[in-house]
């Protein structure tokens, strides 16, 4: 394409110099097309470690479309999905976790998750990582070693502290998997189905919550009957809220049909929260119903309790902080608003987003979780003594598991699925 490239009186070609702008007009068969600014990024120094020549050109899209079919005619190609991103891992320009930062930047649904993906992409994920990688190798290094010498066995272990230094380590895990999992939080959102009795004030919670009359409100019990899905963000953390009917014993159809749709979303959501009437003060028969009718266990864990209309109990208080040793988050008026944040800070996971060091996905999640069982299982065989060589297994799987999060040891249809998701020209 480097005949197209024209200086500005259409006649003579304008070198280009290395990652500086130059002006130009673009021609096609002798007519202008657009005119913008030319950059050369030679390798290694761009983005992708390759040749690049980036045209800053007018954003009209028939514009575009010309330059995009010229260029392919003079043997150029559309590039896949986060093709670019993947000549850059592959490069070795970024890592794994800082090519998934740039689409989890791309896709942020908050400010929050903008700059946990911008820290992501400057390598504080990865760094974190590293560093315990090598912490880990380091206690292997001894294990490995006092193998070849037999006759020092576990005194070499524990002279080196060897026991002591996994414990700390498992420490260490245990709290980059508490960031990790708020990372998934916020780059992936939370889905939270609200549950309760009919007239327990679900949709005002909604409405109160969003900042938005988006579901209907009365003081007929069974209004709700069909799902309603709202987005808005607690604490910077993107939240989905389903109000779903009101469930009761009944034997109406289509109110029978609304109580399914709720066991759908139960069953789908990372938190439940049941709102029961603090107007009945048979808490504890309200929650048995609901969690009856709705298929779930008290232990559940996503289970949280909002008791609704304090305003018509102002003496309400619910000293054990649960009802049947399910937690109560708030005790709340959708009304007058009282006591909202804590129900905002629960959907949040307990902490506000800003606070949040990194983006992480689902997969860096569950690399975390087997890292830490490994580690647990290799500290608790130190204790016990067991063979140098299973220690050893143990924790060579951790580090495969750390080497898997920034992409050292992930499978080529792993990368495939990773990069399919980006969009186009990233």
């Amino acid at each position: 394409m480097a005949e197209q490239l024209r200086s500005t009186d259409g006649k003579t070609q304008k070198p280009l110099r290395p990652r500086h702008a130059t002006f130009a007009r673009l021609y096609q068969a002798g007519e202008v097309i657009d005119e913008g600014l030319i950059i050369w990024y030679p390798a290694p120094h761009s983005f992708t470690g390759e040749d690049v020549v980036e045209l800053q050109v007018h954003g009209s899209p028939v514009v575009l479309q010309i330059l995009v079919g010229l260029a392919c005619k003079l043997g150029a190609r559309v590039a896949r999905p986060g093709e670019f991103s993947e000549r850059a891992f592959h490069n070795e320009k970024l890592d794994l976790t800082q090519a998934e930062a740039i689409a989890d930047l791309i896709a942020a649904g908050s400010a929050q998750a903008a700059r946990a993906a911008v820290r992501s992409l400057q390598g504080d994920f990865a760094s974190t990582i590293y560093e315990l990688a090598a912490a880990l190798e380091k206690v292997r290094m001894l294990v490995e070693a006092s193998i070849d010498f037999p006759e020092e066995d576990q005194d070499f272990l524990a002279g080196y502290q060897v026991p002591e230094q996994l414990a700390a380590q498992q420490q260490r895990i245990a709290e980059i998997l508490i960031h990790a999992e708020r990372g998934q939080r916020l780059q992936e959102g939370v889905a939270v189905a609200i549950l309760g009795p009919p007239n327990a004030g679900k949709s005002s919670l909604l409405n109160a919550l969003t900042g938005e009359d988006a579901a209907i409100v009365a003081d007929i019990p069974g209004t709700t009957r069909d799902l309603l899905k709202v987005d808005f963000v607690a604490d910077g953390v993107p939240v989905r809220l389903v109000d779903t009917a009101g469930l009761r014993s009944t034997a109406d159809e289509i109110e029978l049909q609304g109580i399914q749709r709720a066991r759908v979303q139960a069953d789908a959501a990372d938190i439940l929260l049941v709102v029961l009437d603090a107007s009945v003060e048979d808490y504890a028969g309200q929650l048995d119903q609901v969690l009856k009718l709705a298929e779930l266990s008290a232990s559940d864990p996503r289970l949280g309790l909002v008791v609704n209309k304090s305003d018509l109990q102002p003496n309400l208080r619910i000293t054990d902080g649960a009802i049947d040793q399910v937690p109560v988050i708030g005790q709340v008026s959708a009304k007058t608003h009282a006591n909202l944040d804590q129900v905002r800070a629960h959907l949040a996971g307990g902490q506000h987003a800003a606070d949040t060091p990194f983006l992480a996905r689902a997969r860096h999640v569950s690399c975390l979780e087997q890292a830490a069982a490994a580690i647990a299982n290799a500290q608790a065989m130190a204790q016990q003594k067991r063979e140098l060589e299973l220690i050893a297994e143990e924790l060579r799987s951790a580090g495969e598991q750390l080497g898997e999060i920034v992409g050292h040891t992930s499978a080529d249809d792993l990368l495939g699925k990773i990069f399919s998701e980006f969009c186009i020209g990233k």
